[in-house]
């Protein structure tokens, strides 16, 4: 039975006034529950406040859109607070506690997606709350947290029972949360829209990576992520992930055409992608895009910190480095054919511009 690769858009699972969360199933998508990967995403309207959580799952955030503040809490460290915008990726590790709050008229937009290999459900992120109606604290008996808080039993009645909320909420606009200390960034986030680029080619396209070097967390984590813009109509070179890697993107802004070409040469799925849709590449599937006249952006989480790619165009793809006795006798052609073929795209693009 052969999977289906076709892009999907997330569905809402909760939500109120404060905002909603969304995620990707894997009925709908089941590369997910085939490649133990998740994906959700948070929206928070003004003075939405997404309570303490923690999760069964290493993941890296990105923020797709708005400013806001994020609380992050690492085992047995104190509370970090960060400021948050657009273009900021932060990593997840296990174990980590978090909340994020809006406090701006403009939606606060947060994409997730991580490993799902030690997750409650292949493919689904489960997170367990500290407060709310479905807190950790509302199924255990008041004398069982009375005594492990050292209070009151009417004390603790109230701390578990009085946030009549699930999950998000939204707070009076007068409510001062803590204030985000700069700092507190430092190792926790990096702004890929900011970040030096790694590939930059006129009217091509460019890239960030997000690894160990630019933030060493990735490694606890186990992702390496990029974000890449690519200019319209050009194309991003065939390749893959010639580290068993998984790659999972996500269309940000844009749409374009999009291939993928697996096992004995069979393509297996040509389709036009736009914002908002979430596909998975398996590994050492082939794939290669070209955007629409207006651009194509995605971010991407890829399953190892470090990723490797291998590409098949352009002056450093692996057809450049065979030998040409090796490609007449595969190709099949003469050494003229062959010698054009190498003489063509000798930049080291992996984008290439439109045609003249």
């Amino acid at each position: 039975m052969e999977l289906d690769l076709s892009p999907k858009l997330a569905r809402k699972v909760y939500g109120g006034n404060g905002g909603s969360y969304y995620a990707w199933s894997p009925s709908e998508l089941p590369m997910l529950r085939e490649g133990n990967i998740g994906a959700a995403k948070l929206a928070l309207e003004k003075n939405g406040f997404a309570l303490p959580r923690y999760s069964d799952s290493a993941k890296v955030a990105y923020v797709l859109q708005g400013t806001g503040i994020a609380g992050i809490v690492l085992p047995e460290s104190e509370e970090k607070v960060l400021s948050i915008k657009k273009g900021d990726a932060i990593a997840l590790p296990f174990g980590v506690v978090t909340w994020w709050y809006n406090k701006e008229d403009t939606e606060l937009v947060v994409l997730f997606m991580g490993d799902t290999s030690k997750a409650q459900k292949s493919g689904e992120f489960t997170d367990f709350f500290l407060t709310g109606t479905n807190g950790i604290f509302a199924g255990f008996t008041t004398e069982f947290v009375s005594r492990a808080w050292d209070l009151d039993e009417n004390i603790v009645k109230a701390l578990v029972e009085k946030q009549s909320g699930n999950g998000i909420v939204q707070l009076h606009g007068n409510f001062k949360m803590p204030e985000p200390k700069k700092e507190h960034r430092e190792g926790m986030a990096l702004n890929c829209e900011e970040a030096p680029l790694d590939v930059d080619i006129k009217k091509g396209g460019r890239v960030v990576v997000l690894n160990t070097n630019n933030l060493p967390l990735v490694g606890e984590v186990g992702l390496g992520a990029d974000l890449v813009r690519l200019d319209g109509s050009a194309m991003c070179s065939p390749g893959f992930s010639c580290d068993s890697a998984l790659q999972v993107t996500y269309i940000i802004r844009g749409s374009g055409r999009l291939q993928v070409v697996g096992v004995d040469g069979h393509r297996v799925l040509e389709t036009t992608v736009k914002a908002g849709n979430l596909l998975i590449v398996p590994r050492f599937f082939v794939v290669s895009k070209i955007a629409a006249p207006d651009g194509m952006e995605w971010f991407s989480i890829i399953t190892t910190p470090n990723p490797i790619f291998t590409h098949l165009a352009g002056r450093t793809s692996v057809w450049k480095a065979l030998s040409p006795q090796v490609l007449q006798a595969a190709f099949d052609v003469d050494a003229n054919t062959e010698n054009l073929f190498r003489s063509k795209r000798n930049s080291d693009a992996i984008f290439f511009p439109p045609p003249n």
